[in-house]
């Protein structure tokens, strides 16, 4: 693996990849894995934006504020408003009045959204889940042992709860 052609720099001061520690290796896959993620997206003809922002929505059928939807998807309020207009302006996502709030706004998808991701969205589980078809079946339990163990101190870093 040549660190200089993944633009990590030159990092041979670090020894070979195949000696580094597990966080080092995991957090190289990261860093290379959300720009393949999005690659695959467009090559189904989506935004990559646009369909994340449609997944969430789908699972939240009763809609969501724009901040929360921003959150969800680690993105500015700005980013998520230039997403949510270019959806809405092709019929994919339409802002309505809180039900109980009318100040308040919330995003849906719409029912072309809801079309579009089923036409997409098999495929790109399917180019996405060959990704990982490097683990062997034996080492999966393993495997997902630690990633479930690394969510969960991720998680309970994130919210004060641990300290490193």
């Amino acid at each position: 693996m040549d660190t200089e052609k993944l633009n990590f720099g030159d990092l041979g001061f670090l020894g070979p990849p195949e000696e580094w520690p597990i966080g080092r290796l995991f957090g190289a896959a990261m860093r290379l894995g959300g720009p393949v993620m999005w690659r695959i997206v467009e090559q189904h003809g989506v935004s990559p934006a646009g369909y994340f922002l449609l997944r969430l929505l789908q699972a939240h059928p009763e809609g969501m504020r724009a901040g929360d939807a921003a959150r969800g998807l680690s993105v500015t309020p700005a980013t998520l408003t230039s997403v949510v207009n270019t959806l809405e302006r092709d019929g994919y996502v339409e802002r309505r009045r809180h039900p109980d709030d009318r100040r308040a706004v919330l995003l849906h998808a719409t029912e072309a959204g809801r079309t579009l991701l089923a036409e997409v969205g098999p495929g790109i589980g399917t180019d996405m889940n060959a990704l990982y078809d490097v683990v062997p079946p034996e080492d999966e339990p393993a495997v997902r042992r630690f990633l479930l163990s690394l969510i969960e101190r991720f998680e309970e870093y994130s919210k004060g709860d641990r300290q490193c």
